[in-house]
């Protein structure tokens, strides 16, 4: 039997043509199949199993100091790596689409999860307003798009918001960057949150600062529980 391509298949090659998916790191061409990276780059990542288990050296990360459902990292974060190139590229060369192809492959692997499939909606971490209005979006919100489109699970871009312009975080210490976050950090609407699981979504776990204080303001809410979902971990 002789089978012939369809009206959407053909379509799709045709929009590969004119507009070719390009690795999220290195900007070659993606062969058909590859939805983020190319060959030679998804040989230099390290990805993670951390979905895998509830408890993991994510859920680690917070123990103490946060009582999470679960949590999970899809890759290493290594410095020259392709994943670090790639959240770059996202952060600060205007291609929001690397969030959202990124969290389509991640969320096909919490699907896998239970405790994953049983959030009610999907929370990223807020930029301030400054930030994001010169950025032009916010990664996290694009990261959650992407996990929104395959878990199927609500985005709630407002459900957290950033009320202190804060400078980077990047060069300091925990304790010091925890200071920093104190009170950065409110839900203008806590009614629609309460009694549901969320999932925090930020793109890299560092010290964890940032994520501790949005999770800490959600879980004040009542009946809240609060899973969290980064693309990167840095190795400590």
């Amino acid at each position: 039997m002789i089978h012939f391509p369809t009206f959407r298949s053909l379509s799709a090659a045709m929009l590969h043509l004119v507009y070719p998916k390009l690795c999220a790191s290195c900007n070659r061409e993606l062969p058909a199949g590859h939805n983020c990276f190319c060959l030679k780059c998804q040989l230099k990542l390290h990805p993670s199993d951390m979905y895998r288990s509830v408890e993991n050296e994510f859920t680690n990360r917070f123990w103490g100091r946060v009582p999470l459902q679960t949590g999970a990292a899809m890759y290493y974060f290594t410095r020259k790596s392709p994943i670090q190139k790639a959240l770059h590229q996202l952060k600060y060369k205007n291609q929001p689409e690397i969030g959202i192809l990124i969290g389509r492959a991640f969320a096909k692997q919490l699907l896998t999860n239970p405790v994953f499939q049983s959030i009610d909606a999907i929370v990223p971490v807020p930029l301030h307003p400054k930030k994001e209005k010169l950025r032009g979006y916010n990664q996290s919100t694009q990261i959650a798009n992407g996990l929104s489109e395959v878990l199927g699970k609500p985005v709630l871009p407002t459900a957290l918001q950033r009320m202190a312009f804060t400078k980077t975080q990047t060069s300091k210490k925990r304790t010091d960057r925890f200071q920093n976050m104190q009170t950065v950090f409110v839900a203008p609407k806590p009614n629609i949150l309460c009694n549901k699981h969320l999932l925090l979504v930020d793109d890299i776990l560092t010290t964890g600062a940032t994520l501790e204080t949005c999770a800490q303001t959600l879980l004040d809410i009542p009946g809240v529980k609060v899973s969290m979902a980064t693309i990167a971990i840095a190795m400590l």
